[in-house]
């Protein structure tokens, strides 16, 4: 049975259908009331009036939806009621009351992604929000937040897309309880007054690395990093892998893959991170307790390199807008292919964070040549991380519906 867990909502009945049904039956009453009751004649236009002419009604829009701007900048009016609508299905939508929290206002963001300080001064970029097509998500409510964390631990297991991610959602949750404690150097973060810890495991294989002094290491593909299983009791697990699954951080693949006293001579990245993942299911499978911990799988966070990779001088400098024409997106990644089959196979409910195509669109939100402390013009240009606030934000709104709408969030907030 398929246990992809994708998070959703309700779809609507598409507005101008919505329109003439109400439409229809407010005319026919309306005409009945005037004829047995003329009394009420005046209350009955004043519905009448509120409902075609109010800000909030769909007429309103219909005509914003009409315009010819590349962006859709239409507010979405409508409500949440179930759990039926991909809310990873959507598109970016121009929004003035973002960001979240402003440019260099939170404390724990690391150099490297505090894109603000490092000279980025374009702030159109912040002012998108992702909108699912057919229904809304929840904004992310910083106070709600803490009361579904309230006495529990949540750690973010994964490369350094969950280092963006984890301080992202520290940013939030400041602005609400306003302090938190670290520990150290390591990323453990503590908010006394709600009993809560968040913590990050760089794992960027989530499999062990085997490393040797003065000798090239091997990746073993049979065994959990090690400090995994020191926080597998925690409330919740969110992993992630990916963007070191490439030849170049493999050693092209040439006695790098272990399993078991067997170094492989030769293996294909993608053989070597299908079973990777399958260590990762087996061990979620038989370490994590499902009545106490909710498991999460966030996706691949697309890059945006032109002309180069990482580490070929490929770059994505002056990108202000998101991408707008679906046509124009990178086709889907083989790794999510293969995450998406072994998470079909597991007997632990996973809740799947499917970010591939809200990224896809942002080109715009990278930390480019603005990284690491300060401006680093004609340099390695960073287009695999984000900036914060920026994108990252979002994979902790989805977080938070996700919670809000799962069993455990619901009885949290009840």
């Amino acid at each position: 049975m398929l246990r992809l867990q994708n998070i959703s909502i309700s779809k609507h009945l598409p507005s101008k259908t919505t329109t003439l049904i109400s439409t229809c039956f407010l005319l026919i009453s309306s005409l009945l009331i005037l004829i047995n009751y003329p009394s009420t004649t005046n209350t009955l236009l004043s519905t009448l009036s509120f409902q075609f002419f109010s800000p909030f009604s769909n007429t309103t829009n219909s005509f914003a939806n009409n315009s010819s701007s590349n962006v859709d900048y239409t507010p979405s009016n409508k409500k949440i009621h179930t759990t039926n609508c991909d809310i990873f299905d959507g598109r970016w939508v121009y929004d003035e009351s973002y960001p979240v929290y402003g440019p260099s206002s939170c404390p724990y963001v690391d150099h490297q992604f505090s894109c603000f300080n490092n000279g980025r001064h374009d702030l159109g970029y912040l002012k998108y929000r992702w909108q699912p097509y057919g229904c809304d998500i929840p904004r992310f409510d910083a106070k709600k937040m803490m009361e579904m964390l309230r006495g529990k631990r949540l750690v973010f297991v994964g490369d350094s897309l969950s280092r963006n991610m984890c301080q992202s959602l520290i940013c939030h949750l400041m602005e609400f309880e306003g302090q938190s404690y670290r520990d150290g150097s390591f990323y453990n973060y503590y908010f006394k007054d709600y009993n809560c810890s968040i913590s990050l495991i760089i794992a960027p294989f989530l499999v062990q690395e085997h490393r040797l002094p003065n000798k090239k290491g091997t990746l073993r593909l049979d065994t959990m990093e090690a400090t995994i299983s020191k926080y597998r009791d925690a409330d919740f697990l969110i992993f992630n892998t990916g963007h070191w699954w490439n030849p170049n951080k493999s050693e092209n693949g040439k006695n790098f893959y272990q399993e078991g006293d067997v170094v492989h001579s030769n293996m294909t990245v993608g053989v070597a991170y299908t079973k990777a993942l399958k260590t990762w299911a087996k061990w979620v499978d038989t370490n994590v307790n499902t009545t106490k911990t909710q498991v999460f799988y966030r996706g691949y966070a697309n890059t945006h390199f032109r002309g180069g990779d990482w580490d070929t001088k490929g770059t994505c400098n002056n990108e202000i807008t998101p991408i707008t024409d679906e046509k124009l997106l990178k086709p889907y990644s083989w790794l999510m292919q293969t995450l998406e089959t072994v998470i079909s196979e597991m007997k632990t409910p996973v809740i799947y964070l499917n970010i591939t195509k809200s990224t896809a669109y942002r080109k715009d939100g990278h930390p480019s040549w603005y990284r690491g402390g300060k401006l680093r013009r004609g340099g390695i240009q960073d287009c695999s991380h984000w900036c914060l606030p920026g994108i990252p934000d979002s994979w902790n709104q989805f977080l938070y519906a996700s919670l809000l709408f799962s069993s455990k969030g619901a009885n949290m907030t009840s």
